[in-house]
């Protein structure tokens, strides 16, 4: 039971962390870079040399024999064809990342959930017109509840952000297509999705340089000072390592509980995360603000309840 708790905590503590301290990185002029392009590079560039570094222990471990988390990281052999197979997923991947990070920059924390909670929505849209699979009209009418409570925090929101919440409208677009495309994209690296992975980050490493000296360059060097701050590359490297845990910690919280309540954490992580941002950030409350975020966060409950029960098989007598 303390292992399940100590899991638990810890996807919760990484995710919010993650969420808090790319906030920080991305508008605190004065700690950091207003570069979020060139913020999200760095993290993808770490994550590869991580999935590297991670393989090479995990072939140490195997080779003495020893069981251990590492078990789960291959060597990484990198293959130029693939690479490019992969090209599609990135491209992808890195749209959903940069709007991501971009919405995160221009919003409040405690909106940020809001702005990005139509993913829900394109997951349907995009399942029907990619995948051709319709969704039952239960799991559709759940996402009223969250469309209400977009348009209610919109309303409610003081400090509201147009290019903040169409980054998080566009972040919506890519979650969904990442999420389909994702699994075409698996049998090319044999379905092992820490290969995947690191696939993906290297693409978007690649695609991301010509976009950061053609839209960041000049904001970069003006900022030049912060290329030699210790608490700056401090700063980029513990968000790309907490991008990196992310993933353990999911993975550890299914296999430790089950994929339900792995959902009901989240949902509740999301409400915690944003009640806290009102308290850390400063963020002024109104009513519609916090209805709007209870609507979409109970919603996104209700959606992955109802989908899970629709998936869960009825017994035989």
């Amino acid at each position: 039971m303390s292992y399940v708790a100590g899991v638990i905590a810890s996807y919760w503590f990484v995710s919010i962390s993650m969420v808090y301290l790319n906030k920080m990185l991305l508008s605190n002029e004065e700690a950091s870079i207003s570069a979020p392009l060139f913020v999200t590079w760095f993290q993808c560039l770490l994550t590869c040399i991580i999935c590297i570094v991670l393989g090479h222990l995990g072939e140490i471990t195997r080779n003495n024999g020893s069981k251990s988390i590492l078990d789960d990281f291959p060597v990484v052999k990198f293959e130029g064809e693939k690479l490019v197979k992969m090209l599609p997923l990135s491209l992808i991947f890195v749209g959903m990342i940069t709007f991501n990070n971009l919405c995160l920059q221009y919003v409040e924390v405690s909106f940020y959930n809001v702005a990005r909670c139509l993913s829900l929505v394109f997951n349907v849209i995009f399942t029907y017109l990619v995948l051709g699979k319709s969704t039952n009209l239960i799991t559709c009418s759940t996402l009223i509840v969250v469309i209400a409570g977009f348009v209610l925090g919109i309303n409610g929101e003081i400090d509201f952000s147009l290019v903040g919440t169409s980054a998080g409208i566009l972040s919506s677009v890519f979650v969904s297509l990442n999420s389909i495309f994702t699994s075409r994209m698996l049998p090319v690296v044999d379905n092992d999705k820490s290969m995947l992975l690191f696939y993906n980050n290297m693409n978007a490493t690649i695609l991301f340089v010509p976009l950061i000296f053609m839209f960041e360059f000049q904001i970069i060097s003006d900022a030049s000072d912060k290329l030699f701050s210790s608490f700056f590359w401090l700063s980029m490297t513990i968000t790309g390592i907490m991008g990196f845990a992310i993933g353990l910690v999911t993975v550890m919280q299914v296999k430790a509980t089950s994929p339900l309540t792995h959902n009901i954490s989240g949902t509740a992580k999301a409400a915690v995360q944003s009640l806290m941002a009102f308290y850390i950030w400063g963020n002024q409350a109104t009513t519609q603000g916090i209805l709007g975020i209870l609507l979409v966060i109970f919603g996104s409950g209700l959606y992955t309840w109802v989908q899970m029960m629709s998936a869960t098989p009825v017994p035989k007598n």
